[in-house]
Order: C-alpha cells, then structure tokens, then sequence
C-alpha cells in the first residue's frame, strides 16, 4: 500500500488525482465544523453527549459525518441522503419497467438513472433535515432550548433557514462526490464516508484512554480496563485482518472453453475461470439493515413515543436481543437480495454458452444455470455470516464488557478497510497502465 501511494506520488497526472482528493477531503473537513445558525451549540452538544448508547442511529449518522451531526453543522446530513437515495433507486429498479430499462440503455440510462437519483437525494435531504430540526426544536438541556427563536415570525424563518442549511450540505456533499469521481481518486461518495469515520478515530482513542485512565486511578474498581482496552484494540485489529482476507478470498467457477476457427487460424481450447467473491454484496446488505431498522427510531424526530410505541422504541435498542437478532436476520436477508439483482443465473450461463465455454461436467443451457445459482447461493451464504459476525462483534464486546459509545463499529470498519482496498486498486490498475508500453514501443 506505502509502495503504491509512493508510485503514484511520483507520476504526474496521479499526483494531482491525489492533490485534488486530499483538497476535498479538506473542504469537507471545514464544512463540517461550519454551524448552522439560530441553534445553541453548548445546549446541542450536552444533549448529544446525554445520548450515550440509546441514541443508535444518531451515533451511527455521526459516525458517517464525522462528528458534524452532533453538532449540527452545514455537513450534518453528509452522504446519508444520497446513500438513501441509491438504496431506493436499488430497489425501485427491480419493480419498476421503466427503470430498468434505463439501466440497459448504456451511458444514457445511467445519466438519466444518476439525475433522479440527484432529485431523491434533494428530496430526501430536505425531509431528512426537517426530521432533525422537528428533533432540535423538541430538545432542551438543563433548560436551555437547543433552537434560539421558536415562536412567531423569528420561528418560521429560523426554521427555513436551518433547514435549507442542512439541505444545501447534502447538495454540496453530492456535489464534491461527483468532483473525485471526475477528478479525483476512488469513488467520490466512499472516499467522503472514509475522511468521516477516519475523522472519528481520535474520539475512538480519547474514549480508550479515559478507560485506561479509570483503571489507573481507581484499581479496585476498574481493574477489569486493564485487560479491556487491550483486548479492544486486539478485536480491531484482528477485524480488519479478516475484512481483508475476506475481500481476497473468491469461489473459482473453472471454464472451458472450446476449439474455435477465425480466419485461417485455430485458436486451441483455453481454461479459465470465473472468480466469484465471498463478500460479493460488500458493505450494502449491512446499511439497509440498518437503515430498516433505523425507521422506528426517526419517529423520536417528530414526537417523543410513549405508551406501546416507546416500548417497542426500547425494545430495538442497539444493545438489545431484539435488535441483534434482526439485524443478523436482515443482514443475510438483504445479502441475498442484493445479489439476486445483480447477478442473474440465467444470463450468467447464456454469455457463457454464446462464447462457447462450458463448466466441466457440466451440460450448457438450464443445468449450467442451476449450476450458477447453486454456488451464488454458497457464496451468498458465506459472505452474509461474515457480515453478521463483522456487525454484530462490537456490540457483544460492549454488552460484554460495559464499554459503550466506542463510536467505532462494525459498519465503520468494513467501510473504511474496504474504500482503502479499492482505493488502491483503483491506483495500482492507474498505474499499471501507464507502465504499459503497448504494440509502438
């Protein structure tokens, strides 16, 4: 990885790709330290700090954000709405026409398919900020109102104006996304997500070293830190370890392919193979899990629940049984929707059969297609337990260990291990090329 950043470093054109990314990476790090006005950032950042472990999905949006959601700053939606948009847009494919044609069409559908894509993120952003102003005007902390103005004409405008605030964030966000996509290395949208949960590694630290310090001075207390704390980084470690053996490993489907006349040459039988990874869904099956089960808690957005609705509400606390088993449930649930619209069996054996490859022991046509779904269906399976032990580690560390509000989970480092991984990739592969000399040379 050190030896490709050097590389790159050292070619001209990737250098500025490089340039160009750690800017934005920069500008979103300023955004996010912008607040919005007509909002008390004392009160606000008491009330967040109360929160501790019930607020899941509020640590989990300021995970994404790096820290800008507890503040309420310009950034503080970050590329939550555009994620949001992408999973609908997913999902509407498969059960609208219309939009799966304009998957089929080529560079033109995908232009049309990114521009509603654009408008749902707009949209979503400014529903998403109002949930959270409705919240900002229904909080208080030893007091003190976390919106200054709510009554009367001063109300209504400071209610636009934070609003649009937070919706103009998420349009800038999308907007600097494209820009890396265009200008910069990775994918614009992963690389934000990356500088937001990398942002949060000295609270992760800080966190730590406030346990290690407990253990330190009080001994007989909080002896149990001692063993705690190294056993965290321990666990963090040995994570990323097998995201990224995970993220290497592949099911090899063999393939042979047949003797085959072009002109006057004979091209012999060639063997190869289709690669089909174990993390094949990668990181999606676990953000719509979670944002299916973040649903039932965006009503604390609107209205405080009481009565069966609060108890449901607690129910699916984050360090519940309920919400465990859900989560693990939905993760290998959506595992399998999310491949099953990405990759079709029977086309999968038909492309196969039109360039006169076949799987050993294996008769082309329907069995080569069952054949496919079969070991998808493996590989689909494999990939989604190591999900669920990925997502669901942390929390049985801090159930287990009383070491709550770590503010690093499983979500975060399967995001930021993966981003890096492609990241480099996507340089090597850059590189590669301009290495290559071709026919001329």
């Amino acid at each position: 990885m050190i030896r490709t950043l050097v590389n790159s470093w050292k070619v001209p054109e990737l250098r500025k790709k490089l340039l160009f990314t750690i800017f934005i990476i920069i500008v979103f790090r300023f955004g996010s330290m912008i607040p919005v006005p007509f909002l008390n950032v004392e009160a606000l950042a008491g009330m967040m700090g109360s929160l501790g472990d019930s607020g899941a999905i509020l640590t989990y949006l300021d995970t994404l954000s790096g820290g800008a959601f507890a503040q309420a700053t310009v950034f503080a939606m970050s590329v939550s709405p555009y994620i949001n948009a992408s999973i609908i847009m997913q999902l509407m494919t498969v059960a609208l026409p219309y939009l799966e044609s304009l998957q089929k069409e080529g560079e033109e559908g995908r232009k049309k398919m990114m521009a509603i894509t654009r408008y749902l993120t707009i949209f979503l952003g400014l529903m998403q900020g109002t949930a959270f102003y409705l919240y900002l005007r229904n909080g208080s902390y030893l007091g003190e109102s976390i919106v200054t103005y709510t009554e009367g004409f001063s109300g209504i405008f400071a209610a636009i104006v934070i609003v649009l605030s937070f919706t103009a964030g998420t349009a800038v966000m999308m907007w600097l996304g494209e820009q890396i996509n265009e200008k910069g290395v990775g994918n614009g949208v992963s690389i934000l997500m990356f500088a937001g949960i990398v942002a949060r590694m000295p609270s992760l630290i800080t966190r730590l070293a406030v346990y290690f310090s407990l253990a330190v001075e009080n001994p007989e207390q909080y002896t149990k830190y001692f063993v705690f704390v190294p056993l965290f980084v321990v666990m963090f470690l040995f994570m990323m370890w097998v995201i990224v053996f995970m993220n290497d490993a592949e099911r090899r489907i063999p393939i042979q392919y047949a003797q085959r006349t072009v002109g006057r040459r004979m091209y012999a039988g060639q063997s190869t193979h289709i690669p089909l990874k174990i993390g094949i869904a990668g990181v999606m099956p676990i953000i719509f899990a979670t944002s299916i089960l973040a649903i039932p808690n965006f009503v604390n957005f609107f209205v405080r629940p009481t009565g069966w609705w609060k108890t449901i509400l607690d129910s699916l606390s984050i360090n519940g049984p309920i919400y465990n088993t859900i989560y693990f449930l939905l993760i290998i649930m959506f595992s399998y929707f999310y491949v099953s619209i990405t990759y079709n069996p029977i086309e999968m054996a038909n492309n196969l059969r039109q360039s006169n490859g076949v799987i050993p022991g294996i008769r082309p046509g329907k069995p080569t297609s069952e054949y496919f779904a079969k070991v998808l269906s493996k590989v689909t399976f494999m990939g989604a337990i190591f999900l669920g032990f990925i997502a669901l580690l942390p929390i049985a560390f801090s159930i287990g260990t009383g070491m709550g509000n770590l503010s690093m989970g499983g979500t975060s480092i399967i995001i930021m291990v993966g981003v890096a991984l492609e990241t480099i990739k996507q340089m090597e592969s850059q590189l590669m090329m301009r290495h290559y000399k071709g026919f001329l040379d």
